[in-house]
């Protein structure tokens, strides 16, 4: 059995410490379940007749969205932790187009597999810094428009190599300097500085973020790992990359473990994203283990026109997204049968799919909606701006 059958992903944010990951009773979790998540007891006395609970997340960021989810499950930390490993790196379904890892001495054999969108090459020729439709750093766009023979008949295979080699140097530059080589995005008029992102997301409070704060939580690193894929998302794919930690230590309550996934980069859609997950043993709990579940991105498109439309719009769906891929995490971890209908899955297109996106791996399934509404809000009146705009400037050049 999967991990990815076994839960969503969960975004993470640093918060102030909290008591124990693993609690000593019940009722010291759901205390800490309303004071560190917002969970009511409505909440979480659904929780009791084994129903997921989710929540949207307080957030004062417009291109923030969060959601949070619970669900108590009778599993062991031992199968959980396994199927999560053993998941990271293996294409289970025809969304997950490309997926790999990065070796602890980065090669381009790491990329080897990868290949880039033709839409993505030719949105590169017209690149420039302020104006790109692929995100990149302004001296990646440099590169781009300086080591690239765009008149060659070749220059399809030459934007492939460079890209590789310009993920291994950030990657590589990433391990040796962590996060102080966390690059600014400068696709948009604005420059957007991921290591500032990412500390706006961790910013925020949190249930389980205090676990990793906290020095004396007993946490042992046991799997460090960069990750990156490529899966079909909104108008176009999305190529990731996450720094992936597993974390376990061992209570007289049962194993637990922690994951969290940081993402380094995204070539679309993603300013920022951080994702947590949490197996949690509670003793005088039934079924005795819950997995906990909070996310957090910020996402291009979610400001400007029509931007209370279009947050309200993609929160409803993130919740009815992680609700449904709860229900179906817990009776795919318990062995039962599943009992959504066909339409459930309909609107997440493919829940094979979200299971391994809700393994933090890769961007949340729930904001599978958010890329499809940005698409249509912002991506798609972009793109025909910037077309128009080009067609004004070299009208020849577009009849060609």
């Amino acid at each position: 059995m999967r991990l990815t059958r076994i839960f969503p992903g969960v975004l993470l944010l640093f918060a102030s410490a909290i008591p124990g990951f693993a609690q000593s009773s019940l009722t010291d979790f759901q205390r800490l379940m309303r004071e560190k998540a917002a969970f009511d007891a409505t909440d979480l006395a659904a929780l009791q007749l084994n129903q997921p609970i989710v929540r949207l997340s307080p957030s004062s960021d417009k291109r923030e969205v969060a959601v949070s989810g619970i669900v108590n499950v009778r599993a062991a930390a031992e199968e959980f932790l396994r199927s999560y490993r053993e998941s990271m790196t293996r294409k289970s379904n025809a969304a997950i187009l490309e997926i790999g890892s990065f070796a602890s001495v980065p090669s381009l054999a790491d990329l080897q597999s990868l290949t880039v969108e033709a839409g993505d090459i030719e949105d590169l020729r017209d690149c420039t810094v302020g104006d790109c439709q692929v995100k990149l750093s302004a001296a990646m766009i440099e590169r781009f428009r300086k080591e690239i023979d765009w008149d060659s008949p070749e220059y399809a295979a030459g934007v492939t190599n460079l890209f590789k080699q310009i993920l291994l140097d950030y990657v590589r530059d990433y391990r040796a300097r962590g996060d102080a080589a966390l690059i600014a995005y400068n696709d948009k008029r604005n420059e957007v500085s991921l290591a500032h992102e990412m500390r706006t997301l961790a910013s925020a409070s949190g249930y389980i973020n205090g676990v990793l704060a906290d020095k004396q939580s007993g946490l042992q690193l046991v799997e460090d790992v960069i990750v990156w894929s490529k899966i079909k998302f909104g108008l176009k794919p999305v190529l990731a990359i996450n720094h992936i930690k597993i974390y376990r230590r061992d209570r007289d309550a049962g194993p637990q473990v922690l994951i969290a996934s940081k993402q380094i980069y995204a070539n679309h859609y993603f300013n920022a994203s951080h994702a947590l997950t949490a197996f949690v043993s509670v003793p005088d709990a039934i079924p005795g283990a819950f997995l906990v579940y909070e996310n957090r991105s910020i996402a291009d498109g979610l400001e400007g026109p029509f931007s209370k439309i279009k947050r309200e719009v993609v929160e409803k769906k993130a919740v009815e997204g992680l609700t449904t891929i709860l229900e179906h995490s817990k009776s795919s971890l318990e062995g039962t049968v599943l009992t959504a209908s066909t339409a459930e899955f309909a609107s997440y297109q493919s829940y094979s799919w979200g299971r391994r996106l809700f393994g933090g791996i890769r961007p949340l399934l729930w904001l599978l909606v958010a890329s499809g509404l940005i698409a249509f809000f912002a991506l798609g009146r972009r793109r025909t701006e910037t077309a128009n705009a080009r067609k004004a400037l070299n009208p020849e050049r577009v009849k060609s």
